[in-house]
């Protein structure tokens, strides 16, 4: 029998109007759509009535369906001649762990395609007034991690060279680890009044932003009870937040998906 195809495709950070045209025509075609946690569930409704929907969500400490067996779910389904969709958040391929389902498909003889999605990285400060780069403010910036420490022992993230590399550095999966970074970065000179920003549930109806400085981001956070799923931008760029904030609770664009 003739293998499926797998789709991976990127859900984008939470307003289901940020779905590309790409994925959401494979979304409705799909016979069967493995999806995260994070996705907003009114994405599935553009699924057929007729495919088969499987929850392969993790939570910080918690995960019912481990790596290894998403990719052998997307490869069995797959041999059994269906297309299947994994619905990831964000972009598939930064931080989303697309990059190893892609290589069991490739190990498996499956065919496989990757649909970038917008990803949080990027959207969140942008629902927020916070150009990543900004002319006057910031030529360069970075995108990390913070969840490895957990599960590792030879952290990867080098803080220290972070420090001073980039103008703007993008924090993803960082809220429970904040006063850690805010200490290895201040530690490795970055200055106390460097700005910062925390966007949580970006681009949903309930974003919430706490902006501060590394000197007092940690208290900030605590008394605003921010919480996961939140992107942490910092560098001068988010100060800019105060003026450019178009979207201060978040924007419902679902109306797009019916176009």
């Amino acid at each position: 029998m003739k293998p499926g195809k797998v789709s991976l495709v990127g859900a984008g950070p939470g307003d289901p109007g940020l779905l590309t045209v790409r994925g959401r025509a494979l979304l409705r075609s799909a016979d069967v759509v493995v999806h995260d946690r994070l996705i907003d569930a009114r994405l599935l409704d553009e699924a057929s009535p007729d495919a088969l929907l499987i929850a392969a969500g993790k939570r910080p400490g918690a995960h019912p369906m481990a790596q290894q067996r998403i990719n052998e779910t997307l490869i069995r389904h797959a041999r059994r001649g269906l297309d299947v969709v994994r619905l990831k958040g964000g972009d598939p391929f930064v931080f989303g762990r697309g990059g190893e389902e892609a290589e069991a498909l490739a190990r498996a003889d499956i065919p496989f395609e990757v649909v970038p999605g917008v990803s949080s990285a990027i959207a969140g400060p942008a629902y927020a007034g916070i150009p990543v780069t900004h002319r006057d403010l910031a030529s360069s910036f970075a995108v990390v991690t913070a969840s490895e420490a957990a599960d590792r022992r030879d952290e990867r993230v080098r803080w220290q060279a972070l420090a001073h590399a980039v103008d703007t550095l993008v924090v993803l999966m960082g809220v429970a680890r904040l006063p850690d970074i805010v200490a290895r970065l201040s530690a490795a000179g970055r200055g106390a009044e460097t700005p910062v920003a925390i966007v949580a549930r970006a681009t949903t109806e309930s974003q919430q932003v706490v902006t501060g400085t590394l000197r007092d981001i940690v208290a900030r956070a605590r008394e605003a009870s921010v919480a996961a799923p939140a992107v942490i931008v910092i560098g001068e760029v988010a100060t800019l937040s105060a003026r450019l904030a178009w979207a201060p609770a978040g924007l419902s664009t679902a109306a797009a998906l019916a176009i």
